[in-house]
């Protein structure tokens, strides 16, 4: 489901233009407007022509706090007004232009497009970035996604339980940064806390149901399915109690050795609900994955490039079993399985499904933030390993890829997701001031 957000929206005009053509115009946006999923509008009705109409409505939505602002060029306007805007309001702005309408003789009758100039030249020249500039008949609903992105990660408490995975320096983060770029907050948990969480034994015992009837337990003991069962139960009702957008864990070297088993089989089962877990305490990882959440993608997971086949050209996204189990491909036998951490591990094993893929990495380096973003596709494969994976293909050499990840220095983590989402993120990625990578 995609992120619910509140935008204003407001149309301007000068009377000297056709006005009322742009106000018919402006009455079909708003309907149309009101069937775009989870959004919620803050419209200023009527036409905002004069400087003190201009702050009127500024006023009215800065008190409405708006995730974003639609401002419509309905004609040619005042320069103020805008500026207004941006004063009152600190939001990303969609300047909207409108396609011209026939003449009528002989005269311009919108010049909306000149109007967009203008306010684009006014905002740049005043050191204003967050703006994107469409000219067309309905909103850009990409633009609309990029806002729900922008939403998810302000809004977003990303827990951390223990610490980054032993040696991963390149997946920490200085949680300062991460605040000042997205507004995203951390909080830290020990181990132990989750580790004894109360349960009851009816959570318990649900949980081992579910397990057992979604994976083939064959070579796993009663207790080990007891600690998975218990750590699905323990996970659910922290992550709950905690109220978090994500949770990033330290997954290794102590967590089999302390709790019994690894989290990876727990973690498969619980992202297949919708919750966002992140392997060996990858914050920017989690954060990947609420972004790609807030576009209504679902159960986004984190993946290795384990495997790079340059003549057959594709990749191998591996993990040692975590990925979400709605995602299995519906062929293999899908199982749990001990074969590391001196049979603690009980991770996941299962091939995952085909489709297209979109892969996103949202990585801290040298003082700030940038995006990796990638098309790709997973094609069929047998079950040849242990852990969860797929094959994919890009839809660009596999080399020019992996380039790519190590030329720029990108952690060895990265958001997957099924379907197509790319521009709504370079949206988001333009909004913030990030370089693409891609």
């Amino acid at each position: 489901m995609k992120k619910t957000i509140t935008l204003g929206v407001i149309c301007l005009a000068r009377t000297t233009y056709d006005y009322m053509a742009a106000a018919d115009l402006y009455a079909k946006i708003r309907e149309d407007l009101a069937q775009l999923e989870n959004v919620h509008c803050i419209i200023i009705e009527e036409l905002v022509i004069s400087q003190e109409d201009g702050l009127a409505a500024s006023e009215r939505l800065a008190c409405s706090n708006v995730d974003g602002v639609v401002c419509i060029s309905g004609t040619f306007h005042l320069g103020h007004l805008v500026l207004q805007l941006q004063n009152a309001v600190k939001a990303p702005i969609l300047l909207w232009g409108l396609p011209e309408l026939p003449y009528n003789g002989g005269k311009i009758r919108l010049n909306s497009v000149c109007g967009v100039n203008l306010n684009a030249s006014n905002l740049y020249k005043s050191g204003v970035d967050n703006y994107t500039v469409i000219i067309q008949d309905h909103i850009d609903q990409d633009w609309v996604d990029a806002i729900r992105v922008i939403k998810a990660m302000k809004t977003a408490k990303i827990g951390i339980v223990g610490y980054r995975a032993d040696g991963f320096f390149n997946v920490g983060v200085q949680d300062n940064l991460l605040f000042g770029q997205t507004g995203a907050l951390v909080d830290h948990y020990e181990l132990s806390e989750l580790h004894s969480w109360p349960v009851t034994d009816e959570d318990v015992a649900l949980r081992m149901e579910q397990v057992k009837k979604t994976f083939d337990v064959a070579t796993l003991s009663d207790y080990q399915i007891e600690r998975v069962s218990s750590l699905s139960a323990k996970l659910t009702a922290f992550y709950s109690h905690y109220k978090l957008s994500a949770l990033a864990i330290r997954c290794w070297p102590e967590f089999a050795r302390d709790f019994g088993v690894s989290p990876c089989a727990a973690m498969s089962l619980l992202q297949s609900e919708g919750m966002i877990l992140a392997c060996e305490g990858d914050i920017d990882g989690a954060l990947s994955m609420i972004a790609h959440a807030a576009l209504g993608a679902e159960t986004p997971f984190l993946f290795d490039f384990s495997q790079v086949d340059f003549e057959q050209d594709f990749a191998l996204f591996w993990h040692c079993g975590v990925a979400p189990c709605n995602l299995w491909d519906g062929r293999c036998n899908r199982s749990l399985d001990t074969y590391f951490a001196g049979g603690k591990g009980v991770t996941a094993d299962f091939v995952l499904k085909n489709g297209p893929l979109s892969v996103l990495r949202i990585d801290s380096a040298r003082g700030g933030y940038r995006m990796f973003l990638q098309r790709a596709e997973a094609i069929p494969m047998e079950k040849l390993l242990k852990g969860t994976y797929m094959k994919a293909v890009f839809d660009r050499p596999v080399k020019e890829v992996l380039d790519l990840v190590v030329d720029n220095g990108l952690a060895h983590h990265s958001s997957v997701v099924y379907g197509t989402y790319i521009r709504a993120l370079e949206i988001v990625a333009r909004l913030k001031g990030w370089k693409v990578i891609q």
